[in-house]
């Protein structure tokens, strides 16, 4: 931006943004990097995260020019951060820029996220930093580039810096979860849940400097990398088993579920054979025995297998009530052909417990069976069909 310091000032208090710096035991780095912010933005939020070296005395001299909150003990990045949002939602603002207080970060680049956010006012914006350059810890590279691979798979986003900590968050969006986690992994579940909001996610270029001689990291790799691999666990959990159904509900829900299909069967730039899996296993799920949990399993599972959820759940949905009779008693019959035990229906026969265990065990083993039979067949007539459809639509 080429306003005038003035004008940078007004621009940031006109769209309600706050600049929040978490800090714990950086007294080299912090005292410069909070007179180089305040150039830019008058409403500085400071989290003393419980800092037992000079942070203490370092904050009395700008304790008229920034806003302070303290905690007694360290309570973790996580819940510094947390902590600045409700201070910033209590003061008015409608965005919060968070940046480390370890020196890596320029204020200089405020600015940019400034106007990032005024062109996509309802977006989280983050930072990229080019960990390629020179000087960049190989642990933080690598690091990074672990969880921007687990954040693509959570939220199907691509994502150059998923840990970088200067960011532009939408408070409006930021406040209406409750968070579960305290520490560096905060940074992580916060981005994941703001994405399964469906809050746009922009990346901002921004310089970033490791200077060994100041930087002090409180990044403890065996106990964080453990707290955040079981938050991604839990994530790719929630993802398979809930956020992946609302993303396809809202699609279908956008587009119409004609038109829906007609993009997913007509437009789809996939193989034949991708296509007609997606078909085959979607079959396959509505038929084998798992009451309840078909779409949830099927759409997981498709996802794993990178077959087309919207057709898999489309297909397993052969299970509606008027073929529900149909399927069990083919299920029913498939089982009596492969079981040297089978028993034929007889609603005049006493119900006994081996009765009742022969006729489930029939109908378990005959729906597996007739599910496979059912899922391949449809695999090699939709295979047929698109061909054909194919070679037809080529000659025209």
């Amino acid at each position: 931006m080429d306003e005038k310091p003035d004008a940078i000032f007004e621009e940031f208090r006109r769209h309600k943004v706050c600049v929040i710096i978490p800090t714990y035991n950086n007294e080299k780095t912090l005292a410069k990097l909070i007179d180089g912010v305040l150039g830019y933005s008058r409403d500085v939020i400071v989290v003393n995260d419980g800092a037992t070296d000079g942070t203490a005395e370092l904050l009395k001299a700008f304790r008229e020019r920034v806003t302070l909150v303290v905690h007694p003990r360290n309570r973790g990045k996580g819940m510094a951060i947390r902590n600045g949002f409700q201070k910033a939602i209590e003061m008015g603002f409608d965005y919060a820029i968070t940046i480390d207080s370890d020196g890596q970060h320029f204020p200089e680049d405020l600015p940019g996220f400034l106007e990032k956010s005024i062109q996509n006012p309802d977006a989280l914006i983050m930072g990229d930093r080019n960990m390629t350059q020179k000087g960049i810890p190989a642990k933080s590279s690598f690091g990074n580039k672990f969880s921007s691979f687990w954040y693509y798979i959570e939220t199907g986003i691509r994502l150059p810096d998923t840990q970088t900590g200067y960011r532009l968050y939408p408070l409006n969006s930021a406040k209406r979860k409750r968070y579960f986690t305290t520490g560096f992994e905060f940074e992580i579940e916060v981005i994941v849940r703001m994405a399964w909001m469906f809050v746009p996610v922009i990346s901002l270029p921004v310089k970033v400097k490791y200077d060994p001689t100041e930087r002090v990291s409180h990044f403890k790799p065996g106990r964080d990398f453990v707290r955040i691999s079981v938050l991604n666990t839990c994530l790719v959990f929630l993802m398979l088993f809930w956020h992946l159904h609302v993303r396809m509900i809202r699609k279908i829900w956008k587009k119409g579920l004609w038109a829906t299909l007609r993009d997913e069967f007509v437009k789809n730039t996939g193989s034949p054979v991708r296509t007609s899996a997606a078909v085959g296993f979607g079959i396959f799920m509505g038929i084998v025995p798992l009451w309840g949990f078909q779409m949830l399993v099927a759409a997981a599972l498709a996802k794993l297998m990178r077959l087309n959820v919207i057709i898999v759940l489309v297909s397993s949905n052969i299970s509606i009530p008027p073929m529900i009779p149909l399927l069990l008693f083919l299920s029913y019959w498939t089982g009596g052909i492969f079981l040297s035990d089978s028993i034929a229906i007889d609603w005049n026969s006493e119900l006994t417990l081996d009765a009742v265990y022969l006729n489930l065990r029939q109908y378990l083993v005959g729906s597996v069976l007739f599910a496979t039979a059912a899922g391949i067949a449809m695999f090699f007539l939709t295979f047929c069909a698109l061909l054909f459809f194919g070679s037809r639509k080529n000659r025209v």
